[in-house]
């Protein structure tokens, strides 16, 4: 039953998820209802997590799960890291998620792309290092609710920094803007104002309620907070 890697994923039995997946592709299953299936273990991870029973060791479990997947997968369906997640039917919120220029760390960002995928969000990732010029480009292209800029390093902000105002300077005069959040374990109400954001986080977690108020905001074109005002 196709229902058994949802319940293994969730479980997070590595080793056996794995093998249900091999088992699957033997059968002739197509890897695009592996894939969904493997979603609705994560969805399942994800509701674990903000209800308490999981922490962030589940999350870091369930995504190496996750990859470990798609790397089985990827010969079918090109490389693992470059599907974009599109729900069917209506969305969350469209959000376009990197860690920026001179950082490499991801994990945050990984953390978050899952749970945000849990909740039936579409979710852009453009992986870790992204120069502030790909950045506005793919925005431009998407037109995301939300765009979401992580760093870790402190020489990150900079980075941050950039990658807003050539937003801003993009969407000068449009009405189309996206809300922008940053984050990252070092993030603080004075970076993100330094930075120019509409709203931080230092959490994953706490991350998704910011979206989602952010993502009603630029949707309505109502209470979006000025252009570098954090949150109170």
């Amino acid at each position: 039953m196709s229902d058994a890697l949802v319940e293994l994923i969730a479980e997070l039995e590595e080793e056996a998820a794995i093998a249900r997946v091999h088992a699957r592709l033997a059968n002739g299953e197509p890897a695009a209802a592996i894939i969904e299936d493997c979603q609705g273990g994560l969805a399942v991870v994800g509701d674990r997590y903000r209800e308490g029973t999981y922490f962030i060791a589940g999350l870091i479990m369930a995504g190496e799960i996750f990859r470990e997947v798609m790397e089985i997968l990827e010969p079918l369906v090109g490389p693992a890291g470059a599907p974009d997640h599109v729900p069917s039917g209506p969305t969350a919120g469209r959000v376009l998620v990197c860690t920026v220029q001179g950082d490499i760390h991801d994990l945050g960002k990984n953390l978050l792309v899952m749970l945000l995928r849990s909740m039936n969000f579409e979710v852009h990732d453009l992986g870790v290092d992204v120069p502030s010029e790909e950045v506005v480009r793919v925005a431009m292209a998407l037109a995301p609710d939300v765009v979401g800029l992580s760093g870790m390093l402190l020489t990150s902000f900079p980075a941050m920094r950039a990658t807003i105002a050539a937003l801003r300077e993009a969407y000068a005069g449009r009405s189309d803007s996206p809300g922008i959040i940053v984050g990252g374990g070092q993030m603080t109400e004075g970076t993100a104002a330094w930075v120019g954001a509409d709203d931080w986080s230092d959490n994953a977690g706490t991350a998704v309620p910011d979206i989602e108020r952010l993502v009603t905001t630029t949707r309505t074109g109502h209470g979006r907070r000025a252009s570098g005002t954090p949150r109170a």
